[in-house]
């Protein structure tokens, strides 16, 4: 498959994850359910998107090529239709056939990727092969490290998927079909980990700077085991703070390691700002995670927890990575430029913050001031991206 096809694939994945991330702050705006927003914003947005960069990263990372290069052809549809009957499916009134659709039609999507991804690199899966030139030479010890702890993310990916059709269609689970303990898999497991994994390798390369090793060390192995203790503690208990206690470690010492990165690099493009906002969000998820953990859970502090994580932690890394891939100052069209850009970044990572505090103060106004806000940052993203992606 040539790069040009390759990026074009990628492309789609990502304009479809903006899709569902501007579906989400709207519903989010007018009341949606919780559930519909975890569908819309981790399986929507966050999944998709993270999909098409990894068919293209992943098997360049283990010096490797896609070995099915229809795979991402494959699997959009499945995955898009998939997310669409999962979201319908968290409405009273919607049948509940069409979430047993809805998870089977993800499940046979990520049965594509996974597939494809295993097979590009199945002689190679400790990733001891980085394709790592010799100008990076010193680079090499983390991209090892952070290579280990791919296939870990894609078990996630499998695990969390699995338990999503179980919950559906009454399979037998580890994690007995709750659908918050698949979230927290694939969210945690799949969605965080490969923040950490690819994000050591392409992070320090976009600020030409290296991150703490001892940090890396830490990290990437809190990150693979917290999200199953997680999963099957969820609910209390001196083993759910353990998790929560794992997890927390891996997302500050991220957020430690981006930091550090950052302040020894003199790179300030557009997009890094979103990545470090997603990083402080990260750590404000992780200490209010470890306060349910060690003290009580409100509804709105666990709404503030599903918004910092998946707008914040996650939703404004692939913002800020997105960006990196596809700036839009290479576009003709109107506001194709970086303060168009970084107003998208200021208004997802300032309106979260306002909404975080209105329901922490339990002030609706502010809550609402807050997702508008995040709307419009939303809208922004989207519209760059779209333009951007027809230009090309």
């Amino acid at each position: 498959m040539s790069a040009a096809t390759a990026s074009r694939r990628a492309r789609r994945f990502v304009l479809v994850g903006a899709g569902f991330l501007l579906a989400w702050q709207v519903g989010a705006l007018v009341g949606i359910p919780r559930r519909t927003e975890v569908v819309l914003g981790l399986y929507g947005f966050v999944l998709h998107t993270i999909s098409g960069k990894a068919y293209s990263l992943v098997p360049s990372y283990f010096a490797r090529r896609l070995a099915v290069p229809r795979a991402p052809t494959l699997h959009l549809p499945f995955t898009a239709g998939g997310t669409v009957g999962l979201a319908l499916a968290t409405v009273d009134a919607i049948p509940p056939i069409l979430g047993t659709l809805g998870a089977a039609a993800w499940a046979i999507g990520v049965g594509v990727f996974l597939a494809a991804l295993l097979r590009s690199v199945r002689d190679n899966l400790s990733g001891r092969e980085t394709g790592t030139g010799d100008a990076n030479a010193a680079r090499r010890p983390v991209d090892r490290a952070a290579n280990a702890f791919v296939p870990v993310a894609l078990a996630y990916l499998a695990l969390g998927s699995y338990e999503t059709l179980a919950a559906h269609i009454g399979l037998p689970s580890p994690f007995h079909g709750v659908l918050p303990r698949g979230s927290h898999l694939l969210a945690a497991g799949t969605g965080a980990m490969l923040v950490f994994a690819i994000g050591f390798r392409l992070l320090p390369r976009f600020l030409v700077a290296s991150p703490p090793r001892p940090l890396v060390a830490v990290v990437l192995p809190a990150g693979a085991i917290g999200p199953v203790l997680l999963a099957a503690t969820l609910g209390g208990g001196p083993s759910f703070r353990v998790a929560a206690l794992l997890e927390a470690v891996a997302v500050i010492g991220f957020g430690a390691a981006y930091a550090t990165t950052w302040y020894r690099s003199d790179r300030r493009r557009v997009g890094l700002y979103g990545v470090l906002l997603g990083a402080l969000s990260g750590v404000l998820a992780a200490l209010l995670g470890l306060s349910f953990a060690f003290g009580s859970i409100s509804a709105p502090l666990t709404v503030a927890h599903l918004r910092l994580n998946l707008l914040g932690f996650l939703g404004l890394t692939i913002v800020g990575v997105a960006y990196q891939f596809y700036p839009p100052a290479i576009g003709s069209f109107p506001g194709a430029n970086d303060r168009t850009a970084l107003a998208s970044i200021l208004c997802l990572g300032g309106g979260l913050l306002v909404e975080v505090l209105g329901l922490a103060s339990g002030t609706a106004l502010a809550t609402t001031v807050g997702e508008s806000v995040a709307l419009v940052g939303a809208g922004l993203y989207a519209y760059l991206v779209a333009g951007v992606f027809h230009e090309r």
